[in-house]
């Protein structure tokens, strides 16, 4: 998820020169803009807000606005291109050319651009010798926003000293806490708690409601120690009483920076330290215990698109994490950074020789940009075998696949690096020459069962193309795969004239993968049942920082979705549960024979694991794309669900606000 919105919005963020083609200053007029008013109205305003500033999405009112398109090279053909290219949501190209020109011409007229008595045209070779200067006469275009590069806090170390890596290490066993993302290194998502089953889960009622406050897209997935829960929002990061909801300690976070990708999925908690990522791409640690700030640290890149949307991982002295923004064209990585203050420990390069071409897996012969392979979804660690799994995702420019012959790798791969040096130890690609931005999302749950009466170890994958693969950790041997979401045409190749294939751009398992339940030895999959139109473009064309597609994909219909269950020994499917709207929301098994999940529809669902049948069902007043949890709290179990829209591509009619609900017997 993942990506047309966020894209979008860093699409029409600014004003623009050009190279060394004589230079025009743009116009347009007043009778343009009203028009684009109207078109933005509709087709706009329920991400950017009716105001341009007041949405979910980055503002298109702004002086980030205006600088962010204050670069050389860029030009107002660039600016249509883009928008052409990547709006609305899911239909990108539906508009008419008048249209895009209109909606430009109301946005720079909203930054302060006066409107005059020509016309902003659409002929092509004008705007490509186009510029647009300050909104005021002799005023110099700001710099580019890039923001230090470290940042002390309050003070130089935690107040506290918990949890411990013991404490991490045994989550396996305690069950008490939710002490990782995916509840613990092997991402399971399963707790061992039964107070709540299923022969009570009728019972449940909500226990307590927090509204974050902050009006953004939410995904966060929280995290429980000791009776605290901490969860994120873009800017926010606040920690609550878990049995009570009442707030502890807040933090915001100001951006220095360029803003990619408006989400926030969580924080990673260890040795006092909560860390969390951010759209501008800093990395910065809280004190657990009062939220002050510890150090922030500029790591990753958002002027060539990198932003973090992902939970790190903290184990030692290391927090792992790596950026997003594979359509952006990024040179993607995952790294190590020191838990005290940030310093880069080592990096692992995903896309290696990429971006130069040539590489012996990335051929290029037009000799243009190439890159991709981000990371955005959760890591996986074998603590005995000190083993790191990466998902790495699609390779850039997305679409025209011929324009990068080879399997590109690392992209589409699940890559396992030691996690002391970032060496790489093994890797096997799922999709390689991937033309449907079919991203590998998921490198978990870690798990052993017997197959043909032989105990082993695998790891489950799963990506945007719809398919559960489980491997062999030690042998790497694949053991089977099989669709958790209808497969469509996935061997056509994307062309100019446009190609229906499923799943779509935005289809199979997104940010929230397996869960795995151990009693009856099931993998518990979460899945999009949403088709796309892939149409390639002639002019394929790379703006640094910006969408790279390479052409256009329009969403078929408003899409389903599904949780599947499988058998983790022999991948047959024992039961189906089906969604009106995609699956995003998190999965959850618990010792009770209970599997929690939510759905965008609003409903919190509880379902029995060994028949997918529904105990339990309290709509939440908005989508759940988000985290579901569950922990003890003076020797209760309690569930928390993060409710609210999880962002522009999966809007609903009741968006809701981002809230947590914490559920419990009575």
């Amino acid at each position: 998820m993942k990506k047309l919105l966020a894209i979008i919005l860093a699409v029409i963020a600014g004003a623009i020169t050009i190279e060394s083609r004589p230079q025009q200053q743009v116009t347009f007029t007043a009778e343009q803009a009203e028009r684009g008013s109207a078109v933005f109205g509709i087709y706009c305003s329920s991400c950017h807000g009716q105001r341009l500033d007041d949405g979910t999405a980055p503002a298109l009112k702004s002086a980030s606005f205006v600088s962010s398109w204050t670069r050389p090279g860029r030009t107002v053909d660039d600016l249509i291109y883009l928008m052409r290219t990547s709006m609305p949501v899911g239909a990108a190209g539906t508009l008419s050319a008048a249209q895009y020109i209109d909606v430009a011409a109301y946005i720079l007229h909203q930054n302060g651009f006066g409107a005059g008595s020509q016309p902003l045209p659409s002929d092509s070779t004008v705007l490509r010798a186009m510029t647009l200067g300050m909104p005021e006469p002799g005023v110099s275009p700001p710099s580019r926003a890039s923001g230090p590069s470290f940042i002390s806090g309050d003070s130089t170390s935690p107040s506290s000293s918990v949890p411990t890596q013991a404490e991490i290490n045994a989550a396996t066993q305690t069950y008490r806490d939710w002490l990782y993302h995916t509840a613990d290194y092997t991402g399971k998502r399963y707790s061992g708690l039964n107070q709540i089953n299923a022969s009570n889960a009728a019972q449940l009622r909500p226990a307590c409601i927090f509204q974050m406050g902050e009006e953004s897209n939410f995904q966060t997935g929280p995290i429980v120690y000791n009776g605290t829960m901490i969860v994120t929002t873009i800017h926010l990061t606040i920690a609550l009483d878990a049995a009570t909801c009442r707030p502890i300690w807040k933090h915001e976070w100001k951006p220095l920076a360029e803003e990619v990708w408006m989400v926030n999925r969580g924080v990673a908690l260890k040795d006092g330290h909560a860390v969390r990522g951010t759209s501008d791409g800093y990395l910065l640690s809280l004190d657990a215990k009062t939220g002050k700030l510890l150090w922030a640290r500029r790591v990753a890149d958002s002027s060539l698109g990198e932003t973090f949307t992902m939970a790190p991982m903290i184990w030692e002295d290391r927090i792992l994490i790596g950026p997003a923004g594979s359509e952006n064209a990024i040179s993607g990585w995952v790294g190590a950074f020191r838990l005290s203050d940030g310093e880069p420990l080592w990096k692992f390069k995903t896309v290696p020789g990429a971006r130069e071409g040539g590489a012996p897996t990335w051929a290029n012969p037009r000799g243009i940009p190439l890159g991709g392979g981000a990371v955005w979804t959760p890591l996986s660690l074998d603590v005995p075998r000190g083993e790191l799994y990466v998902a790495v995702t699609n390779p850039a420019p997305d679409l025209p696949a011929d324009l990068r012959p080879g399997p590109n790798l690392y992209t589409n791969s699940i890559v396992a690096l030691d996690v002391k040096t970032g060496q790489l130890r093994w890797y096997e690609q799922m999709t390689p020459n991937d033309d449907h931005d079919w991203d590998l999302t998921q490198v978990s749950p870690l798990f052993e069962t017997r197959v043909g009466g032989k105990e082993r170890s695998f790891v489950a994958t799963v990506g945007k193309d719809g398919v559960l693969r489980t491997l062999d950790r030690i042998t790497h041997e694949r053991i089977y795969e099989v669709a958790v979401t209808t497969r469509d045409n996935v061997e056509a190749r994307v062309t100019t004239e446009g190609v229906r294939a499923c799943p779509g751009m935005l289809g199979g398992v997104e940010w929230n993968g397996p869960a795995y339940h151990p009693q009856t030895n099931s993998l518990i999959v979460p899945a999009v049942d949403w088709c796309s139109v892939f149409t390639r473009e002639d002019d394929v064309r790379f703006i640094e920082g910006e969408l790279y597609l390479g052409g256009r994909v329009r969403m078929s219909g408003s899409g389903t979705g599904w949780i599947n269950s499988v058998d983790a020994s022999t991948g047959a499917m024992r039961w189906r549960y089906e969604s009106s709207r995609p699956m995003v929301a998190a999965v959850t098994t618990t010792a009770g024979g209970i599997v929690l999940s939510g759905e965008l529809t609003g409903d919190f669902i509880v379902l029995d694991a060994r028949t997918g049948n529904v105990l339990y069902r309290f709509n939440t007043g908005g989508p759940i794309g988000g985290g579901l949890v569950t922990y003890q709290a003076n020797g209760k179990q309690f569930i928390a669900v993060a409710s609210g829209n999880p962002s522009g591509y999966w809007t609903t009619e009741h968006p809701g606000s981002p809230t947590i609900v914490v559920f419990s017997l009575p």
